[in-house]
């Protein structure tokens, strides 16, 4: 495998911006081992983190050494990959211009069931959202102790640990009002897409359960049980926590409909 750093301007975002991003290395010993184009994982991170994180605190490169997957973890700030009411389009600059500099700078396949994304907390949001707005782009999405839901932090729920998380919800989706039955209000758009039949991607949602985002997470796979090729799982006594994302990226990546595997 290759672990490359990326540095590279957006034209969406106006500004220098980082990825990194995991490549099968074909080696001239095994030559048909890893074909290109190669499937793609969009891997996301929460909304502390950066781009960086999700190799510094997991396995992750040595887990899809034997998947021929190239995984690209792109640097979209606090964000909640969504375009900000006071900011910036990190939603276009994700599902468009992301998927296109990808194209353009690794061989990777633009079909859709060679593409997935995954993430945890805010990129387990982001990847939902990439699978439930443009559904007919990927096969395969999964979230991990993922905030699907924002309307608790739009109106300031004490109990949430981040007050900064607060501020940048309502900078990013403005009020509950603006927020709910727009393209950011995750369970609206699929039930739009529910009751127009359209093709949806598989999706795996996983959450511990002294998580601050269990009740959301709870709420919503009550909400689409038995509806949508949803995977559930929750972990007894696990909260928001790395050693918990470790464990779960593997089985997101056992559960990825990856060609070959």
């Amino acid at each position: 495998m290759a672990l490359i750093h990326v540095e590279f301007y957006s034209e969406v975002l106006a500004l220098s911006s980082s990825m990194d991003v995991i490549v099968p290395q074909q080696l001239q010993k095994q030559p048909e081992r890893f074909k290109p184009p190669y499937p793609v994982l969009y891997l996301l991170h929460g909304g502390s983190d950066n781009h960086t994180n999700w190799q510094r605190n997991t396995a992750i490169e040595r887990y899809v050494a034997n998947l021929g997957l190239v995984v690209v973890m792109p640097a979209v700030q606090y964000s909640f990959y969504s375009d900000q009411k006071y900011g910036l389009n990190y939603f276009t600059f994700l599902s468009e211009e992301l998927p296109r500099l990808v194209k353009q700078f690794f061989h990777v396949s633009d079909r859709r069931e060679d593409t997935f994304a995954a993430g945890l907390s805010m990129g387990g949001y982001g990847a939902f959202k990439l699978g439930i707005v443009c559904p007919d782009r990927y096969a395969a999405v999964a979230s991990m102790s993922g905030s699907l839901d924002q309307r608790s932090r739009l109106t300031g729920e004490p109990s949430l640990p981040n007050s900064v998380m607060l501020q940048m919800a309502k900078h990013t989706f403005g009020s509950v009002e603006e927020y709910e039955h727009s393209a950011n209000d995750l369970a609206y758009v699929l039930e739009t897409h529910l009751a127009n039949g359209k093709q949806l991607p598989k999706m795996y949602q996983a959450c511990g359960t002294l998580d601050h985002n269990y009740e959301i997470n709870k709420r919503f796979y009550s909400q689409f049980q038995n509806r949508l090729d949803l995977t559930y799982t929750e972990a007894p006594n696990r909260g928001h926590e790395w050693n918990y994302w470790d464990e779960t990226i593997q089985q997101v990546l056992e559960w990825l409909p990856i060609r070959g595997k």
